[in-house]
C-alpha cells in the first residue's frame, strides 16, 4: 500500500496548487478528492477510474446545476437529482464509480453547493487536474512493476505448490483429514488468483504510463502467458485434493506413482515462479513437468483414482501451457491412456 499512499498524499497536494495558483479557483475541492479516487489503494484500472470519475463528476454537477437551478433544494430535490444524475451516469456507463460519482456529486451541487455562475464548469475541471495528476503521480512516482506483480504471483504459485504437495502427504500417509485440510487450503487460493490478475494489470498500466519502466513492457507477457493455465491448475488441484479425501476415506487403492508425480509437480511450480520472476524462459520448468509426466503408469485402479489421474494430467497441460507451450503439445506430452477394459 505505500507507493499508493505516496502517490495520493503528493498528487492530492499538488492538484490542490494547481487548481488554486494556476487555474485561480478558490475553493478546488474536487481536485485532490479526485486524486484519491483515482488513485486508491487498490491494484488496476486506474486509467479507467479516473476516466469514470471526471465524467461522473461531470454528469452530477450538470444535472444538479441545471434542475437545483430550476426546483431549488429540499429533500425531494434532492431525491430526484440523485435518481436523475445516477440514472444518467447508468446510461451513459454501467461501471459502478460512474454512477456513485455522479450521485455524489449531485448531492453536494444540491445541498452544500448551490450553482452559481461557472460554479458547475469550475468543479468539473477541478475534477479534470484531479484526475490528470493522480496520472502523473502514478507515472512518475511509480511502484515498481516487476517487484508487484513478481510478489503476488509468488503466492499463487506457493498455493498450488502447497496444494500439491499435502495432497501427496495425504496420500502417502492414508489420511483422509489431511486431505480435507488440503482441500480447505485449495478452496482458498481463489483469492490468490483475484489478487495476481489485479497486479499483473496495474503493472502493465504502470509500465504504459510511467517512462521510468518502459523497459519492462515485455517482461509482463509471460505472466500474462501463465495466468489462465495457472488458474485452471489450482481449480484442478481443488477437485484432486476433494477426490482423494474421498478415495481415502472409502478406503480406496491409488496407484503407487500419485505422490511422487505431485511432489514434481510441485517443484515444477516453484521453478516457474523462479524462471519467471528472473526473466528466463522457462524451459527447465517445462523440462521437468515432462518428467512428472513419464511418471503417469497405465491401467484402470477404479473411478476415485481414474478421476485424480485425469485431474493430473490435467495439471500437466496446464503447467505446460503456463510455459507458453501450445495446448496441442502440452497434450502430446501426456502417454496414453489404456482404453477401457471390455465387458
Amino acid at each position: 500500500m505505500a507507493p499508493s499512499i505516496g502517490q495520493c498524499a503528493v498528487a492530492a497536494g499538488l492538484a490542490w496548487l494547481v487548481a488554486t495558483e494556476v487555474v485561480g479557483h478558490s475553493r478546488p475541492f474536487f481536485a485532490p478528492i479526485a486524486v484519491v479516487i483515482c488513485i486508491g489503494v487498490g491494484l488496476g484500472q486506474r486509467l479507467r477510474r479516473a476516466a469514470e470519475l471526471v465524467v461522473g463528476v461531470s454528469l452530477g454537477i450538470g444535472v444538479g446545476d441545471l434542475l437545483v437551478s430550476w426546483i431549488g433544494t429540499g429533500a425531494w430535490q434532492i431525491m430526484l437529482v440523485v435518481a436523475l444524475a445516477m440514472a444518467v451516469a447508468v446510461f451513459v456507463d454501467r461501471g459502478t464509480l460512474i454512477v456513485l460519482q455522479s450521485g455524489s456529486s449531485a448531492v453536494l451541487v444540491a445541498t452544500l453547493l448551490p450553482p452559481s455562475g461557472t460554479g458547475g464548469l469550475d468543479r468539473m475541471v477541478d475534477a479534470l487536474i484531479g484526475g490528470l495528476m493522480g496520472l502523473a503521480a502514478v507515472a512518475l512516482l511509480p511502484a515498481s512493476p516487476s517487484r508487484l506483480v513478481t510478489r503476488h504471483a509468488a503466492a499463487l504459485f506457493g498455493s498450488l505448490a502447497d496444494v500439491l504437495r499435502s495432497t501427496a502427504e495425504a496420500i502417502e500417509r492414508s489420511d483422509p483429514a489431511m486431505a480435507a485440510a488440503a482441500l480447505e487450503a485449495a478452496r482458498g487460493t481463489q483469492a490468490h488468483v483475484d489478487v495476481f490478475r489485479q497486479a499483473l494489470e496495474t503493472s502493465l498500466e504502470i509500465a504504459r504510463l510511467s517512462p521510468m519502466h518502459r523497459r519492462y513492457r515485455s517482461r509482463p507477457a509471460e505472466y500474462e502467458t501463465a495466468a489462465d493455465p495457472l488458474d485452471h491448475a489450482l481449480r484442478n488441484a481443488r477437485v484432486l485434493a476433494r477426490r482423494a479425501m474421498v478415495a481415502l476415506d472409502d478406503g480406496d487403492r491409488l496407484p503407487p506413482w500419485f505422490t511422487g508425480t505431485l511432489r514434481e509437480l510441485a517443484e515444477a511450480t516453484l521453478l516457474l515462479r523462479d524462471e519467471l520472476a528472473e526473466g528466463r524462459e522457462p524451459k527447465r520448468t517445462g523440462t521437468a513437468v515432462r518428467a512428472a509426466a513419464s511418471r503417469l503408469g497405465a491401467g484402470r485402479w477404479g473411478f476415485s483414482a481414474d478421476v485424480m489421474n485425469a485431474q493430473l494430467r490435467s495439471i500437466i497441460v496446464d503447467l505446460l501451457q503456463a510455459t507458453g507451450v501450445e495446448r496441442e503439445n502440452a497434450l502430446s506430452a501426456l502417454p496414453p491412456l489404456d482404453p477401457p477394459a471390455q465387458p
